[in-house]
This record gives C-alpha cells, sequence and structure tokens, in this order.
C-alpha cells in the first residue's frame, strides 16, 4: 500500500508547484510529540503551507513547527474533558471526520 501511495504522490500531475498546492493533513490528534507527531512534521517540512485537520488539539502539546500552522478540529474538541478523555468519544470518530470540508484542497493526506 505505502509503495502505491508513493507512486500516486511522486506521478501527481505537475500542474502546479509543490508551494501552489493547496494541501490538508489530517491527523487523529495532536495530544503530545510521538513517533506519529515526528512523521507529521515531516509531512509538513514537504508542504510548509499545508493546513492541519484534526480531531483534537491540547494546545501547546506540540513542538512549534506543528503548533505555528492553521489547525482546524473537530466537534470532539468541544466536548467535555476532551483534552484527556478523547479516547471515550471514539464512537463519534468517524462522524467528526467526515463533517471536515476538504473542497478546493489539491491534495489531502492522511497521518496517524
Amino acid at each position: 500500500m505505502w509503495l502505491s501511495c508513493a507512486f500516486l504522490i511522486l506521478n501527481m500531475p505537475t500542474t502546479k508547484d509543490k508551494t501552489d498546492l493547496r494541501v490538508a493533513i489530517i491527523h487523529d490528534w495532536l495530544t503530545g510529540m510521538r513517533g506519529g507527531e515526528a512523521v507529521l512534521e515531516a509531512l509538513l517540512d514537504l508542504y510548509p503551507l499545508a493546513e492541519l485537520f484534526t480531531l483534537i488539539h491540547k494546545k501547546g502539546s506540540c513542538s512549534s513547527k506543528i503548533e505555528n500552522r492553521p489547525i482546524h478540529t473537530s466537534f470532539v474538541q468541544k466536548l467535555p474533558f476532551s483534552s484527556r478523555l478523547y479516547r471515550h468519544y471514539l464512537p463519534f470518530f468517524p462522524t467528526a471526520i467526515e463533517e471536515f470540508d476538504f473542497h478546493g484542497f489539491d491534495l489531502v493526506i492522511s497521518s496517524s
């Protein structure tokens, strides 16, 4: 699967420069720095103008490379105690992700 994803990215039409692409990166939750967030930082290096979409964002829990971006959160962010007990809201996650609007983006990358 990763090989096919890499193939698709490398063979994207080059009608736009990489910096002209409107890119959205979806990451499950931003509540600390772990391995997934290191991968997210690498993606942000590749797409410096990318916007981040996440279920939950605990401000100040990630690196400045991540924190200094436009970060769009889902309705789960507004639920009680979501920054600590977000995993208890697992049944809401699919609906929360589906409510994001990615129209107008040239590339949407999911990172977890």
